[in-house]
């Protein structure tokens, strides 16, 4: 599998890079987004580990241009970050990312993030979730299929859908907070209102019922 690393510190760099390849990937790296742009263009990865504030162009807005081409769309895209705020969580998936690492974080569950990103960019077998009608989720690609085609969701995107579509009832906000991000990582309500957001552009306003005070629900 095809990785870029992306970051304006060296060292942070060469640190990521010489990990990945120990565990048999190939890497290449960028210094800053627009670096990140050519790279993506000329190597194709699979997936970009990103930095988020660098200059010239920070990864926010090279997300949003890569999402913007036609041939990066889909690539998988990890921030990795110190930052942690919400505001800046919430800012980097509307740019378009698929999650999100904060720094400073060990080689070790850096490795297995990708390894298991690795697992669903490579699985041979599509695992299909069964829909309504005929509407269906497609596990190894992350994507939801319709009458009107197929669209592609961000991870946690797709792990929100799947649970609403695990039961015909109303999940809590709490309940989607600890299936989805975990119960030890501490989420504002805006970040899942953004992925509501985003969900509801992809799939259709009407599938996603919101129970002020309560929580969510998904509707035929």
């Amino acid at each position: 599998m095809r990785i870029l690393v992306v970051d304006d510190e060296i060292d942070i760099r060469e640190f990521v890079q010489y990990n990945l390849v120990k565990e048999g990937y190939e890497v290449e790296c960028a210094v800053n987004g627009r670096d990140a742009l050519t790279k993506a263009a000329e190597f194709r990865p699979h997936l970009i580990l990103m930095d988020m504030m660098m200059p010239e162009m920070d990864g926010r807005e090279a997300c949003r241009a890569l999402r913007a081409n036609p041939a990066t769309a889909k690539t998988m895209i990890l921030f990795l970050s110190a930052v942690c705020e919400e505001e800046s969580l919430v800012e980097c998936y509307e740019a378009g990312a698929d999650d999100y690492i904060t720094k400073p974080v060990s080689m070790r569950v850096l490795c297995s993030r990708v390894a298991a990103i690795t697992k669903r960019i490579e699985g041979s077998e599509q695992i299909v979730i069964p829909m309504p009608k005929s509407s269906r989720l497609v596990e190894d690609r992350h994507s939801y299929i319709s009458e009107n085609g197929e669209v592609r969701l961000a991870v946690k995107e797709f792990e929100i859908l799947k649970l609403l579509l695990s039961e015909p009832r109303i999940f809590t906000r709490e309940e989607i907070f600890c299936a989805v991000w975990g119960q030890n990582v501490i989420v504002g309500s805006r970040t899942l209102d953004v992925h509501i957001r985003h969900l509801r552009s992809k799939i259709g306003d009407n599938h996603i019922s919101t129970y002020k005070g309560v929580g969510f629900r998904y509707e035929e």
